[in-house]
C-alpha cells in the first residue's frame, strides 16, 4: 500500500489531469499514463545498464542506439525524418530530451517519433519491449502532455526503490476497481496475498497466470518470494499486512536471483491493453524483463503444458468462447471459460505443481456433465487440499457473484478436503467496501498451513473449518459446495414436566371462564338499561 501522502496526491493529480483532458475511460487513461511512466523508467534503466557495463569494461549499445541502427538499415539514412537524421545515438528519443520541448512541438515529436520507437524497439530481439508493439499516443492536447510530464518528473521515479515504484503503480491501478471497463476487474489485492501465502511459491519455481490482467497474482508471487528471502529485521508491514523493504538479501545464488528476475514469472492475457498494463506493473515492481505474453490461453494457438510449478489465477467468469477456436487439448466438452480454464491449469502444471484459483460458485455444484467432469479431474487426478467459500460481496462494487478458492496439487491422492466458510475479509460487503474489524484472512492462512503441515494430526481450531472425507464427496456427485457438508445444528429444547403443563392449562381454563362470565354480566346489565 502506498503510504506517502505526497505521492498519493501527485498520482491523484495525474489521474485528474487525464480525466479533465478528455480521457475518461480508466483503462485508456492508465494505458496512456503507463506509456509515459515506461519512457521515464526506460531511460533510467538504460543509464544504469550503461554504468554497469562501464564498470565491467564491457561494450554496451543502448536500446535507443539499437533502434536507430535498425531504422537506418530499414529505411535508409536519406529517408529518415529531419529531426532524427543526425541522431545516431538515439538521444532525442530519451525522456530527458523531448520532455524539455515546447508544448506543441513536444506533442508532435512524441506522437510521430517516440511512439514509433516504442512500437519498434523490440525488433532487435529484446523481449521486454514486445508488449509495446501496438502502442499509440492518443493524448489530445499539448497542455495535457506537458502537465503529465511535469507530474511524472515530480514523482522522482528513478529515485524510488522497486517497492515504492510498485506501490505507486498499484495505487494508480486502483482506478480500475470502480470501472469494470471491458470486463477488466482487479482481484482485491488482500485476497491475492491470502491465496499466494496459502500456495507458498518458492525461489527457483516457475509461476504462471494464464489470465493475468494487470498481473496482480504475478506481482504477489514475486513479492512473496522476496519476503521469504529477506531478513526479518529488515521487513516492515503496513496496515493491510503487506510486506515492505523486500530486498531479497538472503538470495545469495546469482543464478537463482537472475532466474527470479527474468524466467520465474510468466503471464498471458488476450487483451493487448492489459498486457501492456500488466507488464508495466511487473517492471515497476522490479522485474526488468517481464515475461508477459499476448495470447488467448484457450485458443488453438496456445501450446504450453507441463511447465509450471505454481499457477495462481482468477480466470474470466461466465464467459464463453467461439467453439471453432477452442483448443483440441480440452477433454471437457463445454464453451464455459471457467471450466475450460480449470482443465488448462491442470495441463499447465508439472506433476506435483500447486494451484490457487478463484472460481464462481457454480463450478462447485453445477450439474452438467462438464461441471462434474472438471470436479472429477480435481478430486480423482489431483490432491484437492482446500476450498475457501467467499462471501458474495468480495468483488463489489462491480460484481456480486459468490466465489470460492480452489487449492490443489496435480497428482497425488485426495483423502479429505479442507473447507473454510469465510464470513468476512476485513471490508464491508456492500458497494462501499469500507474497512471493518472482522477479517478471516489471517485465520484462513494459519488454519490451512496447520492442515498442510500435519494432515493426519490436524484438528480444526475454528468452527468455520469442515473436513470432509473424499468418499462423501464422490457419493454426492463430486459436489464441492460447503453447504452440502455443513453439519445440521439442532438446538435442544427443554420441555416442562407433564403435571406442570396440566396445572398451567387448568389455571388458564379458570381464567378464561372468569373472563367469559364477566363479559356475560356486562352484556346483561346493558340490556337492562
Amino acid at each position: 500500500m502506498l503510504t506517502d501522502n505526497k505521492l498519493k496526491s501527485q498520482i491523484d493529480a495525474l489521474w485528474n489531469r487525464f480525466w479533465s483532458g478528455g480521457i475518461t475511460n480508466p483503462l485508456t487513461a492508465i494505458e496512456q499514463m503507463s506509456y509515459l511512466i515506461f519512457l521515464k523508467r526506460l531511460e533510467d534503466l538504460e543509464n544504469a545498464r550503461s554504468r554497469k557495463a562501464a564498470r565491467k569494461k564491457e561494450d554496451y549499445t543502448s536500446v535507443y542506439e539499437r533502434y536507430m541502427q535498425w531504422r537506418r538499415k530499414e529505411e535508409g539514412v536519406g529517408n529518415l525524418p529531419t529531426e532524427l537524421k543526425n541522431d545516431k545515438q538515439g538521444d532525442k528519443l530519451k525522456w530527458s530530451y523531448w520532455s524539455q520541448l515546447p508544448g506543441e512541438e513536444m506533442l508532435g515529436f512524441v506522437r510521430d517519433h517516440v511512439f514509433h520507437f516504442l512500437r519498434n524497439m523490440g525488433n532487435d530481439g529484446s523481449s521486454f519491449t514486445q508488449y509495446m508493439k501496438d502502442a499509440v499516443c492518443i493524448i489530445p492536447k499539448a497542455s495535457l502532455l506537458q502537465e503529465a510530464v511535469k507530474i511524472i518528473e515530480d514523482l522522482h521515479i528513478s529515485e524510488q526503490n522497486a517497492d515504492v515504484q510498485g506501490d505507486m503503480y498499484e495505487y494508480l491501478l486502483n482506478q480500475l476497481s470502480s470501472s469494470g471497463k471491458n470486463g477488466q476487474f482487479r482481484t482485491p489485492r488482500h485476497i491475492i496475498r491470502m491465496i499466494t501465502r496459502m500456495v507458498d511459491p518458492k525461489i527457483g519455481q516457475r509461476i504462471c497466470d494464464p489470465a493475468a490482467g494487470s498481473a496482480g497474482f504475478l506481482v504477489s508471487a514475486y513479492e512473496h518470494i522476496l519476503e521469504q528471502n529477506t531478513s526479518k529485521d529488515i521487513l516492515t508491514y503496513d496496515e493491510e499486512d503487506k510486506a515492505h523493504n523486500l530486498i531479497g538479501d538472503q538470495i545469495t545464488d546469482a543464478k537463482a536471483h537472475k532466474f527470479l528476475k527474468s524466467k520465474a514469472i510468466t503471464g498471458f492475457d488476450n487483451d493487448s491493453t492489459m498486457v501492456r498494463i500488466g507488464a508495466m506493473n511487473l517492471m515497476l515492481h522490479g522485474i526488468d524483463d517481464p515475461h508477459f505474453i499476448y495470447s488467448d490461453a484457450l485458443s488453438k494457438s496456445f501450446e504450453e503444458r507441463n511447465l509450471y510449478d505454481v499457477v495462481l489465477a482468477n480466470p474470466p467468469f461466465k464467459g464463453s468462447i467461439d467453439e471453432s477456436d477452442i483448443n483440441a487439448r480440452f477433454k471437457t466438452k463445454t464453451k464455459k471459460t471457467e471450466l475450460l480454464f480449470m482443465e488448462l491449469i491442470y495441463d499447465l502444471l508439472v506433476m506435483g505443481g500447486r494451484a490457487g484459483v478463484i472460481v464462481p460458485d457454480g463450478v462447485l455444484f453445477g450439474t452438467s456433465n462438464a461441471h462434474v467432469a472438471v470436479r472429477q479431474l480435481l478430486v480423482d487426478h489431483c490432491q484437492l487440499q482446500g476450498i475457501v467459500s467467499m462471501p458474495s460481496g468480495v468483488f463489489k462494487p462491480y460484481a456480486g457473484v459468490s466465489t470460492a478458492i480452489l487449492l490443489f496439487t496435480k497428482g497425488g491422492v485426495t483423502n479429505k478436503v479442507w473447507f473454510y466458510d469465510m464470513q468476512a475479509d476485513g471490508f464491508s460487503l456492500d458497494d462501499k467496501r469500507q474497512k471493518i474489524a472482522a477479517d478471516d484472512t489471517k485465520e484462513i492462512i494459519a488454519e490451512y498451513h496447520k492442515w498442510q503441515s500435519k494432515p493426519a494430526a490436524y484438528k480444526p481450531t475454528s468452527k468455520k473449518v469442515i473436513l470432509v472425507d473424499v468418499e462423501d464427496i464422490k457419493k454426492n456427485k463430486y459436489d464441492l459446495s460447503i453447504s452440502r457438508y455443513k453439519p445440521v445444528e439442532y438446538t435442544a429444547v427443554q420441555y416442562e414436566q407433564p403435571d406442570v403443563i396440566l396445572d398451567k392449562l387448568m389455571m388458564m381454563e379458570e381464567e378464561i371462564g372468569y373472563i367469559v362470565k364477566s363479559l356475560k354480566n356486562s352484556v346483561n346489565q346493558k340490556n337492562i338499561r
